[in-house]
């Protein structure tokens, strides 16, 4: 039994839900743990955090990680790519020091403005800029923010030479994408139906100066289940296109209208793609032709042509084939009267890393390769709605922060773009891990059936060279793919000496979607399985010993990890899950848990329960186990992943292990899932390096 054990939970009151035994359910003893507001669970909380804290405070390496970790962060500041609106640029931009992006307009002439700053609004810093979109004249500005981290936002419109704000705040919307009319009196928007209902959304259309509550719904009437929706509008106002999916599945109905036959409350909709497991996306031009990415027929992406009149797919032509090794990510088109022809930007991953190529419209020949730098990732392409002859891109990788690229198509140069404040931009081309004391190499290993799949690792060498403490950490799911991205905690790890590695399992998007679906559903194992192989890979080449083998995950890369400690407790010695998903028998009955039956089954179907009770890292703590020490963090804004699954695994293990190593939960108030203040980042990633390294030997 751990000796970090706060109390002893009372596992067996009377009258609890859940208890061992129970017919018709699996055994569930810390069922009482779900309901943060009972008595008994802040005061076992309460208790927990004083282990907690008592643990931390001990930690030798805390202070200077989080020095270092903070050095890191502040080395240049994570600039958005800048969006062009008429004339104007916006931009969302930490600066160096700062704690949170502010929302920024560039004028024609280089001055700057910061238009919105979050830790203005919110001095606790703990509201976030979630969202934002410029109307297509740059007159005006949609943004969205959400308090204590809860993503749950609302809306704002800003008159941007005035800085005035226009009508009042729009509630009920979590990362809505906004189409604004291309004469700014409105736009289309995404809203939830009611404050507390996480689920079910409906796509409307909002004049200024009106009620937002009378807004009339566009799309989403009697589509109950559907939970996301995109809403993408030509520049011209002609075009107006929606696509639905229910939960986090790949497969998207898309719809389009045609504005010009009827007033903008009432679009005439017409299926482009409904019933198709694919997932298609549509981005509505200026003229007769589409320009749509699909996965049908093509699990790693192609690009068609169609017209709007007649958009469905048997009428879709190959502009850019499907590349059997590389997955489509996003494309630009680039025209305008500077250029001779129209010209295409296309990016890919191939294994995770972003490459960019530039061709004809006309008819798809590649005509040249960008030269990014070796081993990085390309962000969202950003270019203006007419006489787009420039392209904006963010170009990042494991040890070079953030920076902005701009082509410009009638030069064909690929240059860092200079921010008016003077931030400055490494070159084009440059080594990502120049002077950073960090390599990285990426690996293949095999996995128990004998998939073979890849892995970066991180190391002050570049070759194994001797055994040395080791992270590993991944996320196999949802189609999300662990590319190379500034990683402060990775290169405060390795600049101590240690390895850090990233692997790329399936249920991730690194070699399409059938690397994703190989990794969902009854097929779940497969991401546990190429877990232990990655590990086994590390520790069979040199890179460590199970001794000094550390795993990390958030979120689903929590359920991961989870999964990887409950499997295989011998295989590594330390273990940290963040916002993890822990109880998968009960995962829907919180936070968007019922929008992820797509992704991991539901346990109202036997079969389907079966599965997820075969891996469910909750019921499979074994009592009389020495487990390896155990960090699990959680957020109580957390409206993702609610903070039940680590206060009841935390309880399981703390009562099964018998070793001595501590199983402790951090919990930190005030903020959610995702986005964070450099100063909360900081902290968290300090406290998980110093966790490892105190039970990893590693100084930091």
């Amino acid at each position: 039994m751990s000796d970090t054990r706060a109390a002893d939970p009372p596992a067996q009151q009377p009258g609890r839900p859940g208890q061992p035994g129970q017919p018709g359910q699996p055994a569930d003893p810390y069922r009482w743990l779900e309901n943060a507001d009972d008595p008994a669970v802040r005061e076992w909380t309460e208790k927990q955090e004083a282990a907690y804290r008592a643990a931390a405070d001990g930690w030798r390496s805390r202070a200077g990680a989080r020095e270092r970790l903070r050095v890191l962060l502040d080395r240049v500041g994570t600039p958005s790519a800048p969006r062009p609106a008429g004339d104007r640029l916006f931009l969302a931009r930490c600066r160096p020091g700062g704690e949170l992006p502010e929302l920024v307009v560039v004028e024609p002439d280089g001055t700057e403005r910061v238009l919105v700053d979050p830790a203005l609004v919110d001095p606790s810093g703990s509201t976030t800029l979630e969202e934002f979109e410029p109307s297509w004249d740059g007159r005006l500005l949609s943004y969205q923010l959400a308090p204590g981290g809860t993503e749950n936002a609302v809306l704002l419109v800003l008159d941007v030479d005035s800085g005035r704000l226009l009508d009042p705040p729009i509630d009920r919307v979590r990362r809505s994408t906004v189409a604004w009319l291309p004469d700014s009196s409105g736009f289309y928007y995404v809203r939830r139906l009611r404050a507390e209902d996480q689920y079910h959304r409906r796509v409307r259309l909002h004049l200024l100066g009106t009620d937002p509550d009378t807004d009339p719904v566009v799309f989403g009437a009697g589509r109950e289940g559907t939970q996301h929706y995109t809403v993408r509008i030509s520049p011209d106002g002609r075009l107006l296109a929606v696509s639905a999916g229910a939960g986090t599945a790949r497969r998207r109905d898309l719809w389009l209208a045609d504005l010009t036959g009827a007033p903008p409350e009432a679009p005439r909709w017409r299926p482009v793609q409904q019933d198709l497991d694919a997932r298609t996306v549509l981005r509505p031009r200026r003229g007769p032709l589409c320009h749509l990415v699909t996965d049908l027929d093509a699990p790693r992406g192609r690009l068609v042509t169609t017209t709007a009149d007649r958009p469905t797919p048997d009428t879709w032509r190959d502009l850019i084939p499907q590349d059997p090794h590389a997955v489509l990510e996003d494309f630009a088109v680039l025209e305008g009267a500077d250029l001779d022809r129209p010209l295409l930007l296309v990016v890919r991953t191939r294994h995770a890393v972003s490459e960019a190529t530039v061709h004809d419209l006309a008819d798809g020949r590649e005509l040249t390769r960008l030269p990014l730098p070796p081993c990085s990732t390309v962000g969202r392409l950003r270019v203006a709605a007419q006489d787009a002859h420039e392209a904006w891109f963010t170009c990042t990788g494991f040890a070079t922060p953030t920076t902005v690229l701009r082509y410009d198509a009638r030069t064909g140069e690929l240059t860092p773009w200079q921010e008016p404040s003077g931030a400055a931009a490494p070159s084009a081309g440059t080594a990502g891990t120049a002077g950073t004391g960090t390599n990285t190499v990426q690996t293949t290993f095999t996995s128990r059936d004998g998939t073979p799949v890849r892995m970066f690792v991180l190391s002050p060498t570049g070759a194994p060279d001797r055994p040395r403490p080791t992270l590993l950490t991944g996320y196999g799911g949802f189609g999300q793919s662990l590319t190379p991205v500034y990683s402060p905690e990775a290169l405060a790890w390795v600049q101590a000496g240690g390895v850090y590695a990233v692997a790329n399992l399936r249920g991730g998007g690194e070699e399409g979607e059938e690397w994703h679906r190989a990794g969902t559903l009854d097929r779940k194992q497969n991401t546990f399985d190429d877990f232990h192989a990655a590990a086994d890979h590390l520790v069979d080449a040199g890179w460590t010993t199970p001794e000094r083998l550390g795993l990390w995950g958030s979120s689903n890369g929590g359920l991961l990890v989870g999964a990887a400690l409950t499997q295989r407790p011998a295989g590594c010695a330390a273990a940290a899950c963040v916002a993890p998903l822990l109880d998968m028998a009960r995962y829907e009955l919180s936070g968007l848990g019922p929008s992820w039956v797509g992704e991991y089954g539901s346990a109202a179907d036997p079969g389907q329960l079966a599965t997820l009770l075969s891996y469910s890292p909750y019921h499979h703590v074994r009592p009389d186990t020495a487990y390896p020490a155990v960090l699990l963090a959680v957020f109580d804004g957390d409206s993702r992943v609610d903070p039940l699954h680590a206060r009841k695994m935390c309880a399981a293990l703390q009562h099964a292990t018998t070793s001595a190593r501590p199983v402790l939960l951090r919990l930190e108030r005030g903020t959610g899932h995702g986005a964070r203040s450099t100063s909360r980042l900081a902290d968290l990633y300090a406290d998980l390096l110093a966790f490892f390294a105190e039970q990893l030997g590693l100084p930091l």
